[in-house]
């Protein structure tokens, strides 16, 4: 059963009164995600995406955009408001089509066929899908367009899509291969595929944002630390993504999510010597190599001045 949602009560964005969006009644789904209270919807994107989920028009949605900038969160906390269940697939190199779709196991000592995430969610809900052979995406674009889903595997098994089934792709590309170097692993996908989606770009939230996302999250920490924290954040993005410059020289990045973790550990060992510092390398930079570490940490002292070594 479905049920209609206020745009601006349920998301907390500003929008007249009259909006709706449908969604699911049903609040006990296992696969509805955690609702996180703190996760800030940017306006643009939550239009776009609910657009999307209101009339997908027989497309399928593609949202790209650096790593850890709130991607995947985005069409998560969605469904978590909507009550809509989502399938999220973690794809890797070897993944193949069989596995989203099923396929026979042993269970009590008989062979049975188990439905993957996707023929679930044709059903009833969300396929996320990352880094995958383009030539296994190539038999989702009957499925994109709504046509049935049909396994032969399972003797030819039909099964016809749920009306408020929808697919949404995720990646840090835009489908056309990486050509920054940034991401190993990025595939070109293949142009009939990518065809059947429409597209978003995510980048990363504004200081403004992360600033009053860290106020909420962390109303501890004074507002010249957070306001510190996120400029470094943001310096640091722009010497890992090169700008208009080109590709850029770190080989690490503070996300939305590593922001928080900074944040967080910044919290944990309040009062310790350097806590700046020591908790930054916890968040980050202890994973980077030693010259990034020291190129980072001075621009956190540049940012900071004093501060960096007295909080």
């Amino acid at each position: 059963m479905t049920k209609k949602f206020s745009i601006a009560d349920t998301f907390g964005v500003a929008a007249p009164a009259h909006l709706m969006v449908e969604g699911f009644a049903d609040e006990t789904h296992p696969r509805i995600p955690c609702k996180e209270p703190d996760f800030v919807f940017r306006k643009d994107h939550l239009r776009d995406l609910l657009a999307f989920l209101s009339r997908p028009d027989g497309d399928g949605l593609y949202i790209h955009g650096p790593t850890g900038c709130g991607k995947t969160s985005l069409v998560t906390q969605a469904a978590a408001r909507l009550n809509w269940p989502v399938h999220a697939v973690t794809c890797h190199g070897r993944l193949e089509l069989a596995d989203l779709i099923g396929q026979f196991t042993l269970t009590g000592g008989a062979m049975q066929f188990v439905h993957g995430p996707l023929a679930q969610a044709v059903r009833d809900g969300h396929v996320e899908i990352d880094l995958m052979d383009p030539s296994e995406l190539a038999g989702l674009n009957d499925v994109i367009e709504g046509q049935p889903l049909v396994i032969p595997q399972n003797g030819g098994e039909v099964i016809r899509p749920h009306p408020k089934f929808r697919l949404v792709a995720t990646g840090n590309s835009g489908g056309q291969g990486d050509r920054t170097g940034l991401y190993q692993g990025i595939l070109r996908q293949n142009m009939a595929f990518m065809d059947r989606f429409r597209v978003m770009e995510v980048a990363y939230m504004g200081e403004a944002d992360e600033k009053a996302l860290l106020a909420r999250k962390f109303p501890g920490i004074p507002e010249p630390i957070t306001a510190g924290m996120v400029r470094v954040a943001t310096e640091i993005r722009k010497l890992f993504t090169g700008g208009a410059e080109g590709i850029g020289i770190l080989s690490v990045t503070m996300s939305t999510r590593c922001l928080i973790r900074w944040a967080g550990l910044l919290v944990a060992f309040k009062g310790a010597p350097s806590a700046l510092s020591y908790a930054l390398d916890r968040a980050l930079t202890l994973r980077a190599e030693p010259e990034e570490r020291t190129a980072i940490h001075r621009i956190a002292e540049d940012v900071f001045g004093l501060d960096w070594r007295q909080v």
